[in-house]
């Protein structure tokens, strides 16, 4: 006997943010609109707002947007910038966003990502590649200007009690941010690859990033 098979729908979240008025939001939702009306998509809801994207995560409503998306839901914005303000924050939620199995739909970038797709897992691939690479880069700065201080006569070093170094240093930033995002310790374990959630709790609890979010 064959079963009928049943497809379970979430909800479709519109984020829109402008930095100066509220025209630019009113352009944003036409076009969302406009593509929900050509794919046949129902938006449930819309988090609008006005912000810089310099402003923290709390204030652009990050945390709040992540919050609201569940397993199955889908999230368009007109433009990969509206979800961060630097690349390696918006690769941080995206790959939270496809890890917790909610679609994308980015309408400049036509990019529509979603888990099981192929071509997700080649631009997902392709995300995390730059995000190495930014990421390479900032050592390799860091390690430019500590030369340039040690050939000028600068002493080095941590001062005494300063924390000692964890596999999880070269990740904080990426940490803080999916902190800053609500997910839990155990997700951001799984997001990033790391096979024990207990030990990078200790490390969130140690060096206080829970404080630093918020702060």
């Amino acid at each position: 006997v064959k079963t009928k098979q049943v497809i379970v729908m979430g909800k479709t979240v519109a984020y829109l943010r402008a930095s100066t008025d509220k025209q630019d939001l009113s352009h944003q939702k036409l076009e969302i609109l406009e593509l929900a009306r050509c794919r046949d998509l129902h938006v449930d809801e819309y988090l609008e707002l006005t912000v810089s994207s310099r402003k923290t995560i709390q204030h652009r409503r990050i945390d709040e947007l992540v919050q609201m998306l569940e397993a199955t839901d889908t999230l368009i914005v007109t433009e990969l910038s509206r979800l961060g303000r630097s690349t390696a924050e918006v690769i941080a939620l995206v790959n939270a966003l496809v890890e917790g199995n909610i679609r994308l739909i980015v309408i400049k970038q036509n990019l529509d990502i979603s888990r099981q797709d192929m071509n997700s897992k080649i631009i997902i691939t392709l995300f995390s590649l730059f995000a190495e690479l930014e990421r390479d880069l900032i050592s390799l700065r860091t390690r430019e200007a500590l030369a340039a201080k040690k050939a000028q006569g600068q002493r080095l070093g941590k001062p005494k009690g300063t924390l000692q170094k964890s596999k999880f240093d070269r990740d904080v930033e990426r940490i803080k941010e999916l902190l800053g995002y609500g997910l839990s310790v155990r997700k951001i374990a799984k997001v990033l690859g790391y096979s024990s959630h207990i030990a990078l709790n200790t490390y969130i609890n140690k060096r206080r990033l829970r404080e630093a979010v918020k702060n």
